[in-house]
């Protein structure tokens, strides 16, 4: 095996303290002898919840000699709430020990720049490896199968049961829902994503009527259906002809599923329950084509419209030829307005179309925006928002408002939009005709969707498990202003010329794929674009020489990196290759003295 870097472990320290240990108190002496992997995630990541789903397997595969231990970094003011933090464990079904580090100290101590990250330490105590983004499950697998090897060799593999300690589990008819529907016979349906099912509920929101789902994770058509961690719903119109009534976007499967009212039967529409990557078909026939983390769809301009949260895009499904494909967005992370194909979105998780159709509504929850389509003009504009690291519940005009990871929208009867500002706990209203922003309701627990009923509105309380339904206030109410900014420190650089690297390293017994052209892949781009002098754009050198300009004092490096590797034994036929892939917004701050090169880990060690 080849000789690695030996860099000592930092020790491991959260003010939130530990969750899944029962109570106990963990520090990295507790893993000796046990390969130890540590997750740095923030709940509000969807790459975080992909990599939560590829490092499963591995979990159980090796769970005598590995340890996972999730240190959560948060980014969002709510995140770094200790109760949601417990509500996220919960929700995301995490099966090991978790690390609530709200002040960001292990994140600095481990030198972390993105989410999610995983950094791996041997038996003894030393960092071995660091990889940046998601598709870096087979590469740690790899390595865990080397250190079992080389420890149990040196007698320093200590197998056994490890720290987990599952916590009591809750009872009631829905966890974690997402969002809801109102069904022409005056029920809801309900996406009840905690128990990976559909719920039907009486008119009074709390009776159940029905459940379909096992309440089992999977992928399984037909009256017995299984679903995982299910979100968005979307009515089809009445008259239509197709053979389902209801499109289920089933986020964890990366599909979207539909379902017949009359007997509660569900059919696979789209998707092939496997992740979508770069250099994956964009578009086709629907059940043929990768989907990525649908959180939401909505019915609009004659096709299913999909919230694809986990590629930051907008994509479309046509029931009337079962084809889908991309609708807007480039699969960048960030605020761009512009045509469609050439809009950047991050997380987009919501979606409801205007009463006269012309308006697609977006909650864009990582820019934490509100944001439109045009069907007439095929544009993306936005209403509130300013981009990636700038968030809190700022009421008044919509170029100075401010949400926070709003995650669902809802068209009122009066043409203005309510938005169910997830991290604010808060119902909030943009009004196009004022460009006002104003606050209806707070005290809500996690505000996911929300549907109008009589007058009312029902809102979809995620984190207390219930629909709760309001009166539409005549006036809104007072908030005091708050604004944020992440806690991330930046990044002290210096202007003019700097260098940009991106590390990469092939897994074990892999190498770069070039047979097909380079196997790299670098975008940059900035946060203000005056930030850049050169250097933006793309190429499939990992490295690059930027001039960053001397007007600017602060701002964000948007990097985007893949690599695509694969399986270095001629003997192979068919070789198996995998995309590593990241996007890092850095924030930076201007000064003379400041860095000329960042480094950035996509998987190695620096």
């Amino acid at each position: 095996m080849a000789s690695r870097a030996r860099v000592r472990a930092p020790e491991l320290v959260g003010a939130g303290g530990w969750l899944n240990t029962g109570g106990k108190e963990l520090t990295l002496a507790d893993f000796r002898g046990k390969i130890t992997i540590l997750d740095f995630w923030t709940f509000c990541c969807i790459n975080c919840l992909h990599v939560l789903d590829e490092l499963r397997e591995l979990e159980e595969k090796h769970r005598d000699t590995v340890v996972i231990v999730g240190v959560h970094s948060p980014k969002f003011v709510h995140e770094a709430d200790h109760q949601a933090v417990v509500d996220a464990v919960a929700r995301y079904e995490v099966h090991h020990p978790v690390l609530d580090d709200p002040a960001l100290a292990t994140w600095k101590q481990y030198a972390v720049r993105a989410w999610p990250t995983l950094v791996v330490i041997d038996p003894e105590g030393y960092v071995v490896a660091q990889h940046a983004g998601e598709g870096h499950a087979h590469a740690i697998a790899r390595l865990v199968e080397e250190l079992e090897a080389e420890h149990a060799a040196k007698g320093t593999l200590r197998r056994g049961d490890g720290p987990y300690v599952a916590p009591e589990p809750t009872a009631g008819d829905l966890k974690f829902p997402g969002k809801a529907l109102r069904l022409p016979n005056g029920h809801f349906l309900v996406a009840d994503s905690g128990h990976h099912s559909l719920v039907e509920l009486a008119e009074d929101g709390e009776t159940v009527v029905r459940r379909i789902g096992d309440g089992q994770r999977g992928l399984v058509d037909g009256t017995s259906p299984r679903f995982s961690e299910p979100q968005g719903l979307a009515l089809l119109p009445e008259g239509h002809p197709y053979d389902v009534d209801v499109v289920v976007a089933d986020t964890v499967n990366h599909a979207l599923r539909g379902l017949r009212l009359a007997d509660g039967s569900v059919t696979t529409l789209a998707g092939t329950g496997r992740q979508w990557w770069q250099g994956s078909p964009t578009e086709g026939p629907a059940r043929e084509v990768d989907l990525s983390s649908p959180w939401d769809v909505a019915w609009f301009d004659g096709r299913v419209w999909i919230a694809m949260a986990g590629v930051h895009q907008l994509w479309a499904y046509d029931p009337a030829v079962g084809t889908v494909g991309v609708a807007a967005g480039t699969t960048n992370e960030g605020l761009v307005d512009g045509p469609a194909a050439e809009a950047w979105f991050a997380q987009p998780s919501g979606l409801a179309v205007s009463a006269d159709g012309g308006r697609l509504w977006v909650a864009d929850s990582e820019t934490s925006a509100l944001r439109w389509v045009s069907r007439e003009t095929k544009t993306v504009e936005t209403a509130v928002g300013t981009g990636l690291f700038d968030f809190g519940h700022r009421d008044g005009a919509a170029d100075q408002a401010l949400l926070q990871h709003p995650l669902g929208v809802t068209v009122l009867p009066d043409g203005s939009v309510a938005v169910s500002d997830t991290y604010n706990h808060a119902l909030r209203r943009y009004d196009p005709a004022t460009g006002e922003v104003s606050t209806l309701a707070t005290d809500l627990r996690e505000p996911s969707g929300a549907v109008l009923v009589d007058g009312d509105i029902v809102v979809v309380e995620s984190a207390r498990h219930r629909l709760t339904r309001l009166r539409l206030p005549e006036e809104a109410v007072r908030v005091e202003s708050v604004a944020h900014r992440t806690q991330r420190a930046a990044t002290e650089v210096a202007p003019g010329a700097f260098r940009l690297d991106v590390v990469f390293s092939a897994p074990s017994g892999q190498k770069l794929d070039e047979r097909y052209g380079p196997s790299t892949r670098l975008l940059v781009s900035a946060t203000p674009p005056e930030l850049l002098v050169s250097g933006a754009g793309a190429d499939s050198d990992l490295s690059r020489e930027l001039v960053l300009s001397a007007e600017v004092g602060e701002g964000v490096l948007h990097v985007s990196a893949m690599a695509a590797s694969c399986d270095d034994d001629p003997e192979i036929e068919y070789p198996a290759c995998h995309v590593h892939q990241q996007d890092w917004g850095v924030p930076v701050k201007l000064v003379a003295d400041g860095a000329r090169r960042l480094p950035l880990v996509l998987a190695g060690m620096e």
